[in-house]
C-alpha cells in the first residue's frame, strides 16, 4: 500500500510540472497619458497635487513626473483663487500652518493646463464627523493574526442623510499608511442605518492582523468625507488593486473626473476630491 502511495504521490507531482508552461507576453506599450492625484482636505497648511504619466503595463521604473502643468484651485462658493506652483515633484499650495482652504460646503473647481490642453472637474467638500476617542488591547495569536496590541475607532455617523467616509490608519507618522476602509454612515450600504456608531469590521479594521502595535508605537486615524462620486471612485480603485485569486474579476479601466474643457482630444486619467478630515492618534503604552 505504500509502494503504491508513494507512486501517485511522484505520479502527481511529475502531472503538475509537466502542465506548466511558461509564456513570455509581447504586451504593448500603449499611449502614454498625463494622471492627476488631486485631493485636498479641510486640513490647514500646505495641500499638494501630483501629475505623473502612465507607465507600460510590465514596467518597473517609477512614473515619471510632469512638471509643466499650469495648476489652479478655484473656491467657486467664495470666488478665492489658489495657484499651485511646482518643486520636488509636486504641485503645492501654502495658505499658512494654521489656515485651511477646504472649507465644510464649499464647491472647488479644479483646472490643469497641460499641453495646450485645459482639464477642469469639480468637488465639494461635505461633513465628517469628530473622532471620540481610540482604544486598543493585547491579543494572543489567533485565526492568523500575530499577537500584538489592536487598536479601535470609536466614532458616530452624523444624523440626517447618506454619508460616505474614507476610514484611514497610520503607523507612527502620516507616511507609513496601515489600512483604508470605505464606509457609508457607519456601515457599508446607503438608506440602512443613520446616526450609529462606526461598525466593528470599520472600528476594527484599523489594525494589521499580520503586523499590529508594538507598545511605544502610535496609532493615527483619519476620517475623510467624500462626495458620493469621489467614494465611489475609490470603492473601485481599491477593488482593483485586491482583484486577484480564483474568482479575479477582469480588470476594469477606473475612471475620472478631469474633462477636457478646452474643445481638443487630449484626455487625463485620475481624481479631484474634496475631503472635511477629523485626527485622532494614542500610543501604545
Amino acid at each position: 500500500m505504500k509502494k503504491i502511495f508513494s507512486q501517485l504521490m511522484i505520479a502527481g507531482a511529475f502531472l503538475l510540472t509537466a502542465c506548466e508552461t511558461k509564456f513570455d507576453l509581447d504586451v504593448p506599450a500603449g499611449k502614454t497619458i498625463p494622471v492627476v492625484d488631486a485631493w485636498i482636505t479641510s486640513a490647514p497648511g500646505v495641500q499638494q497635487i501630483r501629475i505623473t504619466e502612465t507607465t507600460a503595463y510590465t514596467g518597473t521604473a517609477p512614473a515619471n513626473v510632469i512638471s509643466a502643468a499650469n495648476v489652479t484651485l478655484t473656491d467657486l462658493t467664495s470666488g478665492n483663487v489658489y495657484p499651485f506652483t511646482y518643486s520636488n515633484g509636486y504641485y503645492s499650495f501654502d495658505p499658512g500652518a494654521a489656515v485651511s482652504i477646504g472649507i465644510l460646503g464649499h464647491a472647488y473647481k479644479l483646472r490643469v493646463e497641460l499641453a495646450g490642453q485645459a482639464y477642469e472637474a469639480i468637488d465639494t467638500v461635505k461633513r465628517v464627523p469628530v473622532i471620540d476617542s481610540l482604544t486598543y488591547e493585547f491579543k494572543e495569536a489567533e485565526f492568523g493574526n500575530e499577537e500584538g496590541y489592536f487598536a479601535k475607532l470609536h466614532a458616530r455617523d452624523l444624523e440626517g442623510g447618506n454619508d460616505y467616509y474614507w476610514v484611514r490608519s497610520y503607523r507612527n507618522n502620516k507616511e507609513t499608511r496601515l489600512t483604508d476602509n470605505f464606509p457609508i454612515n457607519g456601515s457599508f450600504a446607503e438608506d440602512v442605518s443613520d446616526g450609529i456608531k462606526f461598525i466593528p469590521p470599520i472600528s476594527e479594521g484599523i489594525t494589521r492582523g499580520d503586523k499590529p502595535f508594538l507598545k511605544g508605537e502610535k496609532v493615527i486615524v483619519r476620517i475623510a468625507s467624500c462626495t458620493k462620486a469621489s467614494h465611489e471612485w475609490l470603492s473601485h480603485v481599491e477593488s482593483q488593486i485586491y482583484n486577484g485569486g480564483l474568482f479575479a474579476r477582469v480588470l476594469e479601466n477606473v475612471g475620472t473626473n478631469l474633462k477636457n474643457a478646452s474643445g481638443g482630444n487630449g484626455r487625463v486619467l485620475g481624481w479631484f476630491g474634496m475631503s472635511g478630515v477629523s485626527y485622532a492618534e494614542k500610543e501604545i503604552h
